[in-house]
């Protein structure tokens, strides 16, 4: 036993999250994963309502007149063709839970189950089960539809096997860095390969574009504040003996400060036209603005830490050292309430241990208990820091 989480909701964790890992969904198509959430509180007899297109939103209740504490799991699965090898690997191919999210729900409904038993809970607690976090817009989504609705606080977290199974890692600041895409079109000339000076080549000014555009990194960013811009499409001709007219390139910003942010975009902008007036090519931006920031404040990593030392011991409770700039939209939902995100450490001894977003990606299923048992732990504790404020 893990105080709240004995072996007996372990086994029904493992359970689920085999069952989501073969029929994984991807962002808003998660149908028969809310099916499976459902039906696993009304065997709990708790209260929920299905909304945010895929998500489901569960209340326990707890002191009467406190306010709610929330706690969030996300849902979905990433377009990935599976290479596990799993004995309960993904029915469905190109898709796949590469990101631990049928861990992360798993967790919750161990949650559910754990919380449903006690008669004092000291503040009413709302399970989120929402969609949509690898596309982006779950979180707003579910906040849209009222998941914060009478919320003081909330907590949530993830699977991290760069950390060994049975640590939990919180850390006050900047967690998670903002998520910006781009879309660049090169409008050039095309032409015969044998006679390039009467074209203009869009692969040369891509090529030239993907190369000024790493230098905002390099030469115009602190090298103290974390950041990262990348490339992740470059598509341009059709065949091997005509010069390109046309290119696309698309990629991300990630930063983990406003001002950076700002600047990043502001620059892609500007070298991006200027690379191509250099070379006589029109030249079309678009930004899309994606996540923010996740930080947690002071106050809120205490709340998680103290909850953690209970879990699993005050050696056990670790910090982030180095800049993650994985995006993670969570941090929606502290932009209205305060909260704090941690990570759940889950690394398989013995074995490789591929990171998140990978083909061959899997974690240790008894972190869940660790991760389960934190998440009953700070609803707690919050939910005394709440009625004593």
């Amino acid at each position: 036993m893990i105080n709240s989480i004995d072996n007996k909701i372990l086994e029904r964790m493992i359970s689920v999250r085999r069952d989501l890992h073969q029929h994984p969904e991807l962002s808003f198509q998660e149908e028969r994963t809310s099916e499976v959430i459902c039906s696993k509180l009304d065997k709990l007899k708790v209260n929920y309502r299905r909304t945010g297109k895929t998500g489901v939103i569960a209340d326990l209740p707890g002191r009467e007149g406190a306010p709610i504490i929330a706690l969030r799991a996300d849902i979905d699965a990433l377009p990935i063709l599976e290479e596990t090898g799993l004995p309960f690997s993904s029915n469905y191919p190109g898709i796949m839970h590469a990101c631990g999210h049928d861990g992360h729900t798993a967790m919750l409904l161990g949650v559910a189950e754990a919380l449903a038993r006690k008669k004092d809970l000291a503040a009413p607690i709302r399970l989120i089960f929402q969609p949509a976090e690898e596309s982006g817009p779950g979180a707003k989504a579910m906040i849209k539809a009222g998941a914060l609705e009478n919320v003081a606080m909330i907590f949530g977290g993830h699977i991290d096997r760069h950390f060994p199974t049975g640590t939990l890692v919180v850390t006050e600041g900047t967690v998670n860095a903002s998520t910006d895409y781009f879309h660049i079109e090169i409008s050039g000339q095309g032409g015969h390969s044998a006679q390039p000076h009467e074209a203009v080549d869009a692969v040369v000014v891509g090529s030239l574009m993907v190369m000024a555009i790493q230098t905002i990194v390099s030469r115009e960013t602190n090298p103290a504040h974390p950041a990262v811009i990348s490339v992740g499409r470059f598509k341009a001709g059709e065949v091997a003996n005509a010069i390109a007219g046309q290119a696309i390139l698309e990629g991300t910003i990630r930063t983990q400060e406003a001002s950076v942010r700002n600047h990043f975009i502001k620059a892609l902008r500007r070298i991006a036209k200027s690379v191509g007036s250099l070379h006589g090519a029109g030249v079309k931006v678009s930004i899309r603005t994606g996540n923010p920031m996740l930080e947690n404040s002071v106050e809120m990593a205490a709340i998680s830490r103290e909850a953690a030392i209970k879990v699993v011991g005050e050696d056990q409770v670790r910090k982030l050292h180095l800049a993650n700039m994985g995006g993670e939209d969570f941090g929606y939902y502290l932009k209205e309430v305060p909260g704090c995100y941690i990570r759940y450490g889950a690394s398989i001894s013995g074995k490789t241990n591929y990171p998140a977003h990978s083909s061959r990606f899997d974690f240790d299923e008894k972190a869940m208990a660790w991760g389960a048992a934190w998440l009953c732990e700070v609803a707690q504790v919050a939910g005394r820091r709440a009625a004593e404020s």
